[in-house]
């Protein structure tokens, strides 16, 4: 089993997005948070909460099985690798995705999936997010 990036202090995000931030600048040399394997999203309203949706790194995910040309493959310890050369860009992996973390990349027309790299970690102020071992 390999180390997957956890939500485990959803309470203390502020919504700095600097993970976000991170993960598009380190993976695709982007100044953007839409190339990010994560997202975060504030809720309306008072209480200021935010979303913070990340890839579970599934044993046997969905968004692999659904995949008709096996651009999306099971990585050995949990969670996906992406062949792009075989994608047809049907999204049916981002539909199949039942947490709803899998991200697309509307410029590339491609998924954008995570690899559970923890730099994303590195770069929350407030110890939101960690690595952990899969429990999936």
């Amino acid at each position: 089993m390999g180390k997957h990036l956890t939500v485990i202090q959803r309470e203390q995000c502020i919504g700095c997005l600097s993970c976000m931030f991170s993960c598009s600048r380190i993976w695709f040399s982007a100044l953007t948070v839409e190339k990010a394997a994560l997202r975060v999203r504030n809720y309306a309203g008072v209480e200021g909460a935010f979303s913070i949706r990340a890839c579970f790194g599934c044993e046997k995910p969905d968004c692999a099985s659904v995949c008709p040309t096996q651009a999306l493959s099971p990585k050995n310890g949990g969670g996906v690798v992406l062949d792009a050369a075989k994608c047809t860009h049907c999204e049916a992996c981002i539909k199949a995705c039942v947490p709803k973390t899998l991200q697309w990349d509307y410029e590339t027309n491609l998924p954008i999936v995570c690899h559970h790299c923890g730099v994303c970690t590195q770069f929350c102020p407030n110890g939101v997010l960690g690595m952990q071992e899969n429990s999936l």
